[in-house]
């Protein structure tokens, strides 16, 4: 509690101080719609091309639209200088992955997701089974955040139970630390967890913090240009035609899929396996504009990046093609590891292509992956189902929901193609997705790979 009413007095010490008095002018005068940030493996990052994204960053690019001004990202150090920039006026609303804290003196959006906090260990560490077994451990959390307020509160109980504030740093900054072991334990919220799960499957979960929230975004108290209740409107909107659901489907729906067993197999073929066949993905990439980590994503759920894998039902090769589908693509030895990978990147880039022009990317993709193993025939009677139930085709959100009914006999009798298993393309492209998340976040893997982009972010100190 002693941290949150430093940090708190020095917001509102901040907001008073005269050289900070002139706020920053109203959106529509403006012209834009400035947000304070940080970077965050979910709200908002940027790869080492320069392209933005994150769950909050696509919301906002939304509402600038319906705004009718652009968005403009002020990157912050951390989630404490987000918020000093809207209480100083330098920043229409803070965007950072924020908990709804009704003790700033803020004005909060409405929820846009719920966030329950845990404590994050490595597998190896003694078992929390009650507060009692935190004694003579070590929690690291960054400051100002609920979680923080949590392990305070749990230190009036617990008196051994050491906290380390971590300043200018974020959650997967933190879970990598303690997987190489510098870390005892971890304050953050279940899906930081999970994303850094992802690429250090030695780390578990060991406690359930009792807090929880709702990531919400922050906004000053005196609102008179109304931008409050338009975000009210729009987040709203945004709630009932499904927008909200989408956009977060896009950065979790998929993470829980794979099992730690899962996920140390894939790492250990990053290293033993892919290393022989990156050249051939990257040349296919050139090729096809298809990214080369998605390829080798799609080709290690098909093979294990195996070029002699052969199935019961006759596909064959580390992309799987069919003789059929390997004949129309010029391929032809489907063992060859260069020929297929060639072979599956024109085939998923064609089935792309395929696809109405009003089908947005990503989703785009992830159809052509259910494609790739239904076949397109398949596929648009999955997209027929969607049209009948009144849901939205162009989306994988409501794809997703219909792919399973395509076995179910009321809805097979009517698919020109017949049944088809949908439910198994379903699971095959949320897999895909998660290789390709990690395989784009690993940080640095062994020659001849080259690690994924380093985050570059412009800061505001």
């Amino acid at each position: 509690m002693r941290l949150f009413l430093l940090v708190l007095a020095t917001l509102l010490l901040a907001a008073c101080s005269p050289q900070e008095s002139v706020r920053l002018a109203d959106y529509r005068t403006l012209g834009e719609l400035r947000v304070a940030t940080r970077e965050d493996a979910i709200s908002y990052r940027e790869d080492g091309d320069g392209n933005t994204s994150g769950f909050e960053h696509d919301l906002l690019l939304k509402l600038g639209e319906a705004l009718g001004v652009p968005v403009r990202f002020v990157v912050y150090p951390d989630s404490v200088r987000a918020i000093d920039a809207v209480l100083t006026g330098k920043a229409h609303l803070a965007a950072a992955g924020l908990a709804r804290n009704e003790r700033f003196p803020l004005s909060w959006s409405a929820p846009l997701r719920e966030v329950d906090f845990v404590l994050a260990s490595r597998s190896d560490s003694p078992a929390i089974a009650r507060e009692a077994d935190l004694a003579d451990r070590t929690v690291s959390v960054r400051r100002g955040t609920l979680a923080a307020e949590a392990i305070e509160r749990i230190r009036k109980r617990v008196p051994t139970l050491t906290a380390h504030y971590a300043r200018r740093t974020d959650d997967q900054a933190l879970l990598a630390k303690m997987a190489e072991g510098e870390l005892d334990l971890v304050a953050t919220d279940r899906i930081h967890y999970a994303l850094a799960a992802q690429v250090s499957p030695i780390l578990t979960l060991a406690y359930d913090l009792p807090v929880k929230s709702h990531v919400a975004w922050a906004l000053p108290l005196d609102d008179d240009g109304g931008l409050a209740q338009q975000i009210a409107t729009f987040l709203s909107a945004a709630q009932s035609d499904g927008m909200l659901a989408r956009i977060a489907d896009r950065y979790f729906g998929h993470v829980r899929r794979l099992n730690e067993q899962d996920i140390t197999t894939f790492l250990a073929r990053t290293q033993d396996r892919l290393p022989r066949f990156l050249r051939h993905f990257k040349e296919a990439e050139d090729k096809t504009g298809v990214d080369w980590r998605y390829l080798a994503a799609l080709s290690y759920q098909e093979s294990h990046w195996d070029p002699a894998a052969v199935s019961r039902t006759g596909v064959r090769g580390i992309m799987m093609l069919t003789a059929d589908t390997a004949d129309r693509l010029g391929v032809s030895d489907r063992l060859d590891a260069r020929q297929s990978i060639l072979g599956g990147a024109r085939y998923i880039s064609m089935l792309e292509g395929q696809l109405p022009d009003e089908i947005p990317d990503p989703d785009r993709l992830w159809m052509a992956t259910a494609a790739y193993n239904l076949g397109m025939g398949h596929f648009n009677g999955a997209r027929a189902i969607a049209r009948r139930l009144g849901k939205d085709e162009t989306s994988w959100w409501d794809i997703k929901s219909v792919l399973p009914l395509m076995s179910r006999p009321e809805y097979a009798a009517r698919l020109k193609s017949g049944p088809a298993r949908g439910g198994e393309a379903l699971i095959m492209t949320e897999n895909i997705r998660n290789y390709y998340d990690i395989l784009s976040r690993i940080e640095s893997l062994s020659p001849p790979l080259l690690g994924s982009p380093q985050l570059r972010l412009s800061r505001q100190d």
